[in-house]
């Protein structure tokens, strides 16, 4: 029976891959920073692990709780919503940490097993802001853009071993809570200075009145696809929205 350990899996994209994967009769190693209880379902086949993607420490602890693992899906991420003018680069670097040094730390810590093996697979788990040119997300694209990059490089150092790495692009999800986070508790009047307050309204305003959204199973569906596939492919969007970005581009 093969396992996965699932970054930032207590809600959104993570906890729906989980709860896929252990669907499909894995084992399934559930990763967050505060575990806590009721968020999965109780099974001999799950185990929730806390983990801090920007902590070494609990990253260390996690693999050593989780033992082999043939699957890592590095999915814990902050997003980011704002002109970049009023970003603070506090908050820049705080995403930066997250979602592409998290990644990368939790990635390192995998790859010694996985060469040793012989075998294994890294998802990790960007967006489809890779994919387009899209306002508002200036840092929230360039930690996202930094991982594919990575990715791309490490799928051909570990291809000699037979490990694969693979990354996924989420559309946009009104069912998660992006935008409620994407702030990160600073009002998006601070994150919007007023010389671009009216284009900034335009800009949201055609982002939510658009036909297409992805769905939380879209992306644990393709996660498993991504897991899986035999075929070399690297990208993998996930979500309507995203296969059509990606078919444009």
């Amino acid at each position: 029976m093969k396992t996965v350990l699932i970054t930032g899996a207590s809600s959104g994209y993570g906890r729906a891959t989980a709860l896929y994967f252990h669907s499909q009769g894995w084992n399934v190693i559930a990763t967050m920073r505060t575990p806590r209880v009721g968020i999965l379902p109780e099974s001999d086949r799950l185990r929730v692990v806390a983990l801090d993607v920007t902590v070494p420490e609990t990253i260390t602890a996690a693999f050593e709780a989780a033992g082999p693992i043939d699957v890592l899906v590095n999915n814990a991420g902050v997003p980011s919503i704002g002109v970049f003018e009023g970003t603070p680069m506090a908050r820049v670097r705080e995403v930066f940490e997250t979602n592409t040094f998290g990644v990368m730390a939790t990635t390192q810590a995998v790859l010694p097993q996985f060469r040793e093996r012989g075998s294994g697979v890294v998802v990790n788990v960007t967006s489809s802001v890779v994919l387009g040119h899209m306002p508002l997300s200036a840092v929230y694209k360039a930690s996202k853009m930094a991982i594919e990059g990575f990715t791309a490089s490490l799928a051909l150092e570990l291809a000699p071993f037979g490990v694969q790495a693979k990354t996924v692009q989420p559309g946009a999800c009104l069912t998660t809570n992006f935008a409620a986070n994407a702030t990160n508790g600073v009002s998006l009047d601070e994150l919007v200075p007023a010389p671009y307050a009216p284009w900034a309204n335009k800009a949201m305003g055609d982002f939510t009145g658009q036909d297409l959204f992805t769905k939380e199973s879209d992306v644990a569906e393709t996660v498993w696809r991504a897991a899986h596939d035999t075929t070399g492919q690297l990208r993998f969007p996930a979500g309507p929205d995203a296969v059509w970005l990606a078919q444009a581009k």
